[in-house]
């Protein structure tokens, strides 16, 4: 033990202690013994600094992956356990890291109201359609997890995250965000962009496709636009008298 552990104070102490224990706990060629030790270890600190700790788990893969998923599962139990407290470290987590960031979401969903999942997913993605990421696993991951649990009556930030995305380097971000806004009332700067996205991206047959669909789905017209829009049509997606895509079958 050096005098820094010594005489340093007990915030100081503890964490010195945490870095060493996470550089174990993300050891993924490490014997699973010594990753297990330190999961249940933080468990017992049960400090923010621990639980905090303890989410850099989920940003490796470890072999066998039965070892990995099992240790994962036992992560997660601990921080769900810890309800509240727990709270703060896994949003931390979910703004800090680029890895791991669905399993953060698990815990989340089960400490806190879906209102409060919904809100922190929507102000991560914000911040991140304000800068170049690339890997857009993590946008995907948000998109995906918005996707299947925000309803209509979502954070009403929601649509101002997922426009930006919409120019997204990504075709993959660019489709993600569209399916989003597939699940919403629509709105005419949501219609505006969706369109600015088909016309933009008039030769990619895969972002063209979702955007039609998402259209259709949201009823939307594409007034000022036909002609543009109308030759970019496939089956089957048509135009109404309305201007309004449709979807035959």
């Amino acid at each position: 033990m050096g005098l820094f552990d010594l005489f340093g104070s007990k915030e100081e102490r503890e964490q010195n202690q945490l870095r060493k224990l996470a550089k174990k706990l993300t050891e993924r060629y490490g014997p699973p013994e010594n990753r297990q030790k330190v999961i249940e270890q933080l468990g017992e600190m049960a400090t923010p600094g621990a639980l905090g700790t303890l989410c850099l788990r989920f940003t490796v893969r470890a072999e066998p992956g039965i070892t990995d998923d099992e240790e994962k599962e036992t992560a997660r139990g601990i921080l769900v356990a810890a309800g509240q407290e727990a709270l703060g470290p896994v949003e931390a987590f979910i703004r800090e890291q680029e890895s791991g960031i669905a399993w953060g979401l698990r815990v989340l969903a089960q400490v806190a109201p879906p209102e409060k999942v919904v809100e922190t997913v929507v102000k991560e993605l914000a911040r991140l359609s304000r800068s170049y990421t690339r890997d857009p696993e993590k946008k995907l991951v948000l998109l995906t997890w918005l996707a299947e649990h925000a309803g209509p009556e979502a954070d009403a930030g929601l649509e101002a995250a997922l426009l930006p995305l919409l120019e997204d380097f990504s075709d993959d971000v660019r489709i993600g965000a569209a399916r989003v806004l597939s699940g919403r009332a629509p709105s005419e700067p949501a219609r505006d962009a969706l369109i600015q996205l088909l016309l933009r991206d008039r030769d990619n047959a895969r972002v063209r496709g979702e955007v039609l669909e998402t259209l259709a789905r949201l009823g939307a017209d594409v007034k000022g636009h036909r002609p543009s829009v109308e030759a970019l049509l496939v089956e089957p997606f048509y135009l109404d008298r309305e201007g309004r895509v449709k979807k035959r079958g």
